[in-house]
């Protein structure tokens, strides 16, 4: 999210665009259009795959709000909305932290529509820390939704649907018509007393490439939104479902890939910079599946719908299989890839992927405990990249990409290295981080993701709500607290700031900017989810029991 100007206003042919009063009127009568107040109920996404592959035929799953409801308690953290019955005293980093999520809300005609990145009166140069992102509005859109505000979250889905609708080109290649914006910002001009909107569908970014993850994190949005509230009217719109089905489309295609997982290019998701991350990254992958999962609870039984979710159900099979088995890595399977017979050209072979024994990093060693595994970064041919991402691996808990064994080994490897993994500030982004010649091949020698900073070991305070949801779904609620009680010693303190850096998370980021956004919400969010895990339902899903557990492999010993 660096290295963006400030771009006019003008509508063109290419992706740098704005919104005229003309563009709003087909999404002006849905935000016009009356929320049904519904009671919570079972949605689609506790239906298995194999019932929805069996001519829509249905089976009752007792959801997460049933499981983990504490009643009809609101939360009671120092909000408009809060409760009366407080069972402890909020802290006061809460009506801080709410204070600073209002003042970053951006209004597009007088409504608002989104969260900028930062809010950094410091900093000289704005970048492109004054737009809406959608991955970063993520948590702040659930900060809303915890607090009864739902109509920031739906003006936003909205807003980016129409942004999807845009003719999107870089140079003179046009991207697919599913692809979200990366992010897009609000101008106001004060002489004609009208606002535009400009979007950024990767032609700005660094290195030029589209978010990946944009799209799967608007499906994501879209369940949250539907689950909190109870309407399921916007989720069942014709533009919300043609904008679904845009973005599987993309993701469905067939092609060349022999994979079902998804192939991609360095920078396109949270780790937005050169990382090493290109080919079939854990952090999209996770996201594929969750999003999958999302939609499939919310496409309608029609024509197109049938036809998609058939090719849903297919996909989830594959993708939860493949992720399971070959990415999944613990002491006994880290025994295993260590004994591998390499050149194995039959059908039979164990080492599928011909991973060659001596490419395993040393630290690995040292670093993986007899009890707890993950999942890891990378799998492709002749390559395995063992480095730990936090995203990718509670995302895989939320979804139930991870199988409860797995969801409670990550947990264990967390607990185990928390040191490594959590330090004095939470959470880790990867694990650990490229150094010397390492970090000049993979990153181009890149100045802002030297090592223990940024993206490259670096510390990222928004990662707490993921990580509190994945606490809460295992059963450990007390390791949330743990990490929340560390962020709240200095996340106000330190003014709020985008990431820290070194090995323990100890300083300050470099280039971070203060007030961002998400570190705020994402602290808001772990709280309100801490307080009351009912709220878990909003960006849980509970296991699939049609999606079979990965087969056991035996070892590749050498003889």
């Amino acid at each position: 999210m660096d290295g963006v100007r400030e771009r006019t206003g003008l509508r063109k042919v290419e992706s740098r665009a704005s919104i005229t009063e003309a563009d709003d009127l087909d999404l002006s009568r849905l935000l016009q259009r009356p929320r049904l107040k519904l009671e919570r109920k079972r949605s689609f996404d506790e239906r298995s795959l194999s019932d929805h592959a069996a001519a829509g035929s249905l089976r009752p799953v007792d959801s997460y709000e049933s499981m983990l409801s504490l009643g009809a308690m609101r939360s009671v953290l120092d909000t408009p909305t809060s409760s009366a019955h407080n069972s402890f005293e909020p802290h006061p980093m809460v009506a801080e932290a709410w204070d600073a999520l209002r003042r970053s809300i951006v209004l597009f005609r007088g409504h608002p529509v989104g969260t900028i990145a930062a809010y950094d009166h410091a900093s000289e140069e704005v970048l492109n820390y004054d737009q809406v992102f959608v991955r970063d509005f993520v948590p702040s859109a659930l900060a809303f939704l915890m607090n009864g505000e739902p109509d920031i979250v739906k003006n936003f889905l909205l807003k980016t649907l129409q942004l999807q609708g845009w003719e999107k080109k870089i140079d003179r290649f046009k991207l697919g018509e599913g692809v979200m914006p990366a992010s897009f910002k609000v101008s106001h001009d004060p002489i004609r007393k009208t606002d535009n909107l400009t979007a950024d569908f990767g032609e700005s970014a660094i290195g030029r490439v589209a978010p990946v993850d944009s799209g799967f994190w608007w499906i994501i949005l879209l369940r949250a939104y539907t689950k909190s509230t109870g309407d399921s009217t916007l989720a069942e719109s014709p533009e919300c479902q043609r904008g679904m089905r845009l973005i599987l489309a993309l993701c469905l295609s067939e092609g060349f890939d022999t994979f079902p997982t998804l192939l991609c290019a360095d920078g396109c998701s949270m780790i937005d910079r050169r990382m090493g991350i290109y080919g079939y990254p854990i952090e999209i992958q996770a996201l594929f599946f969750m999003a999958l999962r999302c939609a499939l609870s919310m496409l309608r039984q029609d024509a197109e719908g049938k036809e998609f979710i058939a090719r849903i159900v297919k996909r989830l099979h594959a993708l939860s299989y493949h992720i399971r088995s070959y990415f999944w890595i613990d002491f006994q399977q880290l025994n295993d890839i260590y004994r591998y017979k390499t050149e194995e050209y039959s059908h039979t072979a164990v080492n599928k992927f011909n991973v060659i024994p001596d490419s395993i990093p040393d630290w690995i060693f040292d670093f993986m405990p007899a009890r707890g595994g993950y999942f890891i970064g990378n799998v492709s041919p002749a390559r395995m990249d063992f480095r730990w991402f936090a995203l990718g691996n509670c995302v895989a808990i939320l979804s139930s990409l991870a199988t409860p064994e797995q969801s409670v080994a990550i947990m264990d490897l967390l607990e185990e290295r928390w040191d490594q993994l959590l330090g004095e500030m939470p959470l880790k982004i990867a694990y650990p981080a490229l150094e010397s010649r390492e970090w000049q091949i993979v990153t181009g020698c890149d100045p802002k993701n030297t090592r223990w900073s940024y993206h490259n070991g670096g510390t990222w305070p928004v990662l707490l709500w993921l990580f509190t949801a994945a606490c809460i779904k295992t059963g450990r609620p007390q390791i949330a607290r743990r990490a929340i009680d560390l962020a709240e010693n200095r996340l106000s303190k330190d003014g709020w700031p985008e990431y820290y850096d070194g090995k323990l998370g100890r300083y300050i980021g470099k280039q971070a900017r203060k007030f961002q956004t998400w570190s705020i919400a994402g602290y808001l969010v772990a709280k309100m989810m801490l307080e009351d895990p009912s709220h878990l339902g909003m960006i849980s899903l509970e296991e699939d029991k049609a999606m079979k557990p990965p087969i056991k492999r035996s070892a590749s010993w050498t003889i």
